[in-house]
């Protein structure tokens, strides 16, 4: 029997500083999210990051979190109901970090007599900090817990034809009517490092403006890439003008080189060029969530307004948009009929 796992990123249980400080903690300790020797990840986090920053984030989360609990829960759980309305396989549900475990999904699944899992993590584009860590800690659990079970993951789909469409017929039908001069693609930012890191060629990102459109195996695992190629595929669906959208990274931690341009200070650029209606896109996230409802919604359009902007336009993440649906009901269809092939 066959099941598949979805696996988004995950949420505090509450706003409240000591649900959001216990999740924290889970995810700037995983290794592959701060990727320094564990004495000096545990120096940073716990002795100063931990201090501060979990009242910070739950001031951030009590403004966005729904009377239903943490929208990007939520959102996940309807993706999840209508998905498996459209397959006949067992779909689960798990978060990288917090109570909603990967161990707890694929329990779930083998409950249920599953004996083949497609592993499913909820990222268009891969990275060491998103998709990675949740491959690895999938594995790890498997080899402890589930010997005899078999996974297989899905890669990354960033420039898949169809995934293309969707995100693209979403931000068209969001915009229409709308009257903007500009469109920022916004995706989550990483260390520089990281890409280094996951560069399987050990030689070919140098994040220095053309290894991203140089041909290179590298760009299977390159995030850098895969981000911009989805500006680029987006653009030329829907027949954009250069010079009306670009693309910046957002939520950057540390002092460290992150992936530029950043989106605050592009945001803060477009305003003092003189653009007084612009619309905003995250296509790194799949689903709403603190980074595209707080940050993006409400201090990017602070930021905007701040610079002389007008109108700030965000464009939702595809959430449980009924065309996503489909796509994804499609993909696992597919792999259900086939034979697994297990990483």
């Amino acid at each position: 029997m066959k099941g598949i796992l979805l696996v988004n990123l995950g949420s505090p249980d509450s706003p409240e500083p000591k649900d959001v400080k216990k999740y924290l903690g889970e995810f700037l300790m995983d290794e592959r999210v701060i990727d320094i020797p564990f004495l000096a990840r545990t120096a940073l986090v716990k002795g100063i990051i931990l201090k501060t920053r979990p009242k910070q984030s739950a001031a951030a989360y009590k403004k966005i979190w729904w009377d239903e609990g943490s929208p990007l829960i939520v959102l996940s759980e309807r993706l999840q109901n209508k998905i498996q309305k459209q397959v006949e396989e067992p779909v689960a549900l798990a978060m990288r970090y917090g109570s909603m475990t990967i161990k707890k999904g694929l329990q779930e699944l083998v409950d249920k007599g599953v004996k083949e899992v497609l592993l499913f993590p909820l990222y268009p584009q891969f990275a060491m900090a998103t998709t990675e860590t949740i491959l690895v800690l999938a594995e790890d659990i498997r080899k402890v817990h589930f010997p005899d079970l078999k996974i297989e993951s899905v890669p990354a789909f960033y420039n898949k034809p169809d995934y293309i469409e969707v995100l693209s017929n979403a931000i068209e039908n969001h915009l229409k009517g709308i009257d903007y001069e500009h469109l920022l693609f916004s995706y989550h930012g990483v260390p520089e490092r990281h890409i280094r890191k996951s560069d399987v060629t050990k030689s070919h990102c140098k994040i220095d403006g053309s290894c991203c459109t140089t041909a290179s195996k590298a760009h299977e695992f390159c995030y850098r890439h895969q981000c911009y190629e989805v500006t680029r595929l987006v653009a030329e669906k829907l027949k954009f003008k250069e010079g009306t959208y670009s693309t910046s990274f957002q939520s950057r931690l540390g002092f460290d080189p992150w992936l530029l341009p950043y989106t605050d200070r592009t945001i803060e650029r477009l305003g003092k060029q003189g653009v007084k209606n612009m619309a905003i896109v995250t296509p790194a996230f799949v689903s709403d969530c603190l980074e595209t409802l707080e940050e993006i919604a409400m201090e990017g359009q602070e930021i905007f307004h701040e610079m002389g902007g007008k109108d700030f336009t965000t464009v939702p993440c595809l959430n449980d948009d009924d065309e996503f649906v489909n796509l994804l009901s499609k993909w696992i269809s597919e792999w259900a009929k086939a034979t697994v092939k297990v990483s």
